[in-house]
């Protein structure tokens, strides 16, 4: 496929890598908040800036180019983009994460607050940690996360105020070059159930990006990561 990245940080750069060395061929990079053309591009990964982002989903869509979006930040203007993309018969996919194990983990977290739903005497908690070059905070990861145990939950929503006990308070740190860790826990008077996912490079969050790009670029309509894995 020919491919077009939209935003060449350290994740674009990354992703640059592994659709090449899978046999695809970068043939636009886009740097920054900038116009650009989508002349012989099969599909567009966007891993921009939120300030960038609707611009870049909303030009690949009016241009009938499928486009796999990771951009965090962005996400009040979903509806919006969703509705461009049926309007315009396109192809689109958002996630928060494209990490295979991380979406595995996004199951796993509903399941467990299906479980705990109707067990008393536990509060639940979030904690994130990112690098410190992060724009976001919390991650839309950790918003993914929350939104599944809202599902279940008679939280009224999540916070990054530790006062608000009627949300699920998410505690986000930024250290480091740390590319990912996003802990759940439940914590009693006697004890804590705690699930935790930690990243160790972001060659996973890459790898997903291009599987998902390779999955939507002959399809149409709007998918997320789970159509793509099948979850």
């Amino acid at each position: 496929m020919n491919i077009a990245l939209l935003g060449y940080g350290r994740m674009g750069q990354t992703i640059e890598k592994i659709a090449e060395d899978r046999g695809h061929k970068i043939i636009l990079k886009v740097d920054k908040n900038q116009e650009f053309t989508l002349k012989n591009v099969d599909v567009a990964i966007d891993f921009s800036i939120p300030e960038a982002a609707v611009n870049n989903i909303s030009t690949c869509i009016n241009n009938k180019v499928p486009v796999v979006s990771g951009t965090t930040g962005w996400l009040d203007q979903y509806e919006k983009m969703t509705e461009l993309c049926r309007n315009n018969e396109g192809a689109f996919l958002y996630a928060s994460n494209f990490s295979v194990g991380v979406n595995i983990f996004f199951e796993l977290n509903k399941q467990l607050a299906k479980m705990m739903q109707h067990v008393n005497g536990y509060n639940v908690s979030m904690e994130e940690i990112h690098h410190i070059h992060k724009l976001d905070a919390p991650s839309g990861t950790a918003i993914t996360l929350a939104e599944g145990i809202l599902e279940h939950s008679t939280k009224k929503g999540w916070s990054l105020d530790a006062a608000d006990d009627q949300k699920i308070k998410i505690n986000a740190i930024r250290e480091g070059e740390v590319p990912g860790t996003h802990s759940i826990n439940y914590t009693s008077e006697v004890d804590e159930i705690k699930i935790e996912h930690k990243a160790h490079s972001r060659q996973g969050f890459a790898l997903g990006a291009v599987l998902a790009a390779e999955w939507l670029h002959d399809k149409t309509g709007i998918y997320s990561m789970k159509d793509v894995l099948g979850l």
